[in-house]
């Protein structure tokens, strides 16, 4: 990555930068994107200085930081998960980012991550069931059909070829949106009646519910030989989907084990249950399925590395189109050890990044 001189401003996606973006590029060509970079960047794990991320917790939601750098870029974001919020009209996920020269610490991107988001967990979810789930699988349930989950039938449609996806939500309001969205996608959406129906001969299972409480969403029963689960939606503690028999009875695959044993499903679990990293199997470190008849668990709880991989696609696709702004992040100075020179009266628009005006009283 080349550092920005020292007059480049700031790159600035806004939420309606990135929504120019996509629609210009293409969601499939975004979706394939963001995924090659997660391919790659997960293939250079050790590359990475990694940390769970920062999480603070209260009785509405939580609100997270997730840094992540190599030698040469570094990222975080800003995220927060209330499920309550729709009820006042404000989305459960919201979030922004920012990727950064590591050799200079200037900030290159700021980016809304919300849509973003969105587009790398799909992806993230279709990038692991490339390699776990069985070859030639074309039907997957869909339990939880919320502001994800058109973006994880999309992404497992273009990335794997999912052909049909079986719908179940306790808000059939919900449902039927995402019915209306699929429309004209080449998907066949079809809208069942319980879990139990929607997984029922499916091959693969994708979870991606919003309450934060110790669910049940997939119970042993429901497992079927060969089926490869995508539990997405416990993604923090005390958030759960899959009945802990569930993951006992499959091999589970996790993104950074430190952090999914306290946010994942597998919280459930004694500390030493094993899991696989899912950079192992990229990597082919690893091998990922290795029978027909094997149950696959991807325990993904959202990491840090993700976003990092989407906020480099998202730089390089806004540069390629010239979409976004420069923005006036960090102060330009004809002095660096002179920042008190922004606060006299001749300070320049470009130096500020305002109408000029004084800010300090004449004498």
């Amino acid at each position: 990555m080349i550092p920005p001189s020292r007059h480049t401003n700031t790159l600035y996606l806004s939420a309606p930068a990135v929504v120019e973006l996509v629609r210009r590029k293409g969601l499939e060509a975004c979706l394939h994107g963001i995924a090659s970079n997660i391919e790659a960047d997960f293939s250079r794990w050790s590359d990475f200085q990694k940390s769970a991320r920062v999480a603070h917790h209260s009785r509405e939601g939580v609100i997270e930081l997730m840094p992540i750098a190599d030698d040469v870029a570094y990222s975080f974001k800003y995220v927060n998960g209330h499920p309550g919020n729709t009820r006042a009209g404000l989305s459960t996920v919201m979030a922004f980012g920012v990727l950064a020269d590591v050799a200079t610490g200037a900030p290159l991107l700021l980016s809304e991550l919300t849509l973003t988001t969105a587009l790398r967990t799909a992806a993230m979810s279709a990038v692991a069931a490339r390699a776990l789930a069985r070859p030639g699988s074309r039907t997957m349930a869909l339990i939880g059909n919320g502001a994800q989950s058109e973006f994880q039938a999309l992404a497992f449609h273009h990335l794997l070829g999912i052909t049909e996806v079986r719908l179940f939500d306790t808000d059939r309001a919900a449902t039927a949106k995402l019915i209306a969205n699929l429309r004209g996608t080449g998907l066949t959406a079809v809208a069942c009646a319980s879990v139990a129906q929607a997984v029922r001969g499916a091959d693969i299972v994708t979870t991606v519910t919003a309450d934060k409480n110790y669910a049940t969403i997939l119970s042993p029963e429901m497992v079927e030989p060969g089926m490869h689960i995508n539990a997405v939606g416990g993604d923090c503690p005390g958030k759960t989907e899959l009945h802990p028999d569930v993951l006992r009875a499959g091999s589970v695959y996790v993104e950074y084990a430190p952090q999914t044993r306290v946010e994942g499903d597998i919280q459930q679990l004694p500390a030493d249950f094993e899991v696989t990293e899912i950079w192992e199997v990229l990597a082919q470190q690893k091998p990922g399925r290795l029978q027909e008849s094997q149950v696959t668990i991807f325990d993904s709880v959202g990491f840090a590395l993700e976003d990092f991989s989407a906020l480099r696609f998202m730089r390089d696709a806004a540069t390629a189109l010239g979409v976004g702004e420069r923005m006036a992040l960090i102060p330009v100075l004809d002095d660096p050890k002179d920042l008190f020179s922004l606060l006299r009266h001749e300070t320049t628009p470009h130096e500020l990044g305002t109408s000029p005006r004084p800010v300090l009283a004449e004498a």
